[in-house]
């Protein structure tokens, strides 16, 4: 029930997974590689920080257009 409760300025896990193009077995690599941290919500529903997500979109997308 906690994920309905999410607070602004987060993300879910599928919400940070569409955000940056990937699927959600990424999103978990990106934060075991400690490219992502997790701000909030639960082991099993973890929250990300929107600004965090969007600005790894952002750098993801600068690298793939180079």
């Amino acid at each position: 029930m906690e994920s309905h409760m999410i607070l602004p300025g987060h993300l879910t896990a599928h919400q940070t997974a569409r955000v940056l193009g990937v699927e959600l077995v990424t999103v978990r690599q990106l934060v075991r590689r400690g490219r992502l941290t997790r701000s909030g919500g639960t082991p099993r529903q973890p929250w990300y920080a929107a600004p965090d997500a969007a600005a790894l979109a952002a750098e993801r997308q600068a690298r793939n257009a180079a």
